[in-house]
């Protein structure tokens, strides 16, 4: 007899995404020490060199841009909301960003990376697929957070200090080659 409409509407397919962390994977990181921490001051948030041809490329595609990021620099009280959201409208200008998940938790949370809820919340609200999803980001919380949501995990290899927990399950330079690598490994409709 065939699938009926819920709530006389049409069912939508689940959508792909490509999840992206912000810092040191949308814009340049300050890196000590071998260490990343991310930018407190909007005029120094600068988007890294192929981002925005990157994002291009992936929403030409069909996926869904989503951005996460943990921020507790706003809860310890060293980056001011308002810094936070100039970044975030001038990113949101400048890349066809769909949804950004931010998470000010300072202790561990079921929000805060690596712990995978603000991708299952962006997965819920949106529609989206996680299992045909990427999570690209440049340290392990990302890749972890990632892999703890169903979804493939590219790693942006900055060579920091810091050892990955899970092997990711790719690894490349820059968000430009990460999209090339999606596009390459991923059927189109």
């Amino acid at each position: 007899m065939g699938e009926h409409p819920v709530n006389g509407g049409e069912r939508r397919a689940a959508r792909r995404a490509v999840f992206l962390d912000r810092d040191g994977v949308i814009n340049r990181s300050d890196v000590r020490d071998g260490r990343p921490y991310a930018v407190r001051r909007a005029e120094d948030f600068e988007l890294l060199p192929g981002v925005a041809e990157a994002c291009e490329r992936l929403r030409q595609a069909g996926f869904l841009l989503v951005v996460a990021t943990n921020q507790p620099d706003v809860t310890h009280g060293t980056l001011p909301l308002s810094e936070l959201e100039e970044m975030h409208r001038r990113m949101c200008a400048a890349l066809p960003i769909d949804r950004v998940e931010v998470c000010f938790d300072a202790a561990e949370s079921d929000m805060k990376k690596p712990a995978p809820g603000m991708l299952l919340r962006a997965a819920r609200e949106l529609e989206i697929d996680l299992a045909g999803s990427f999570m690209v980001g440049d340290r392990w919380r990302d890749i972890d957070c990632g892999r703890a949501a169903g979804c493939v995990t590219v790693f942006i290899d900055h060579g920091y200090s810091e050892k990955l927990r899970s092997v990711p399950d790719y690894r490349v330079s820059n968000l430009l080659q990460a999209a090339s690598l999606i596009l390459q490994i991923t059927p189109h409709p």
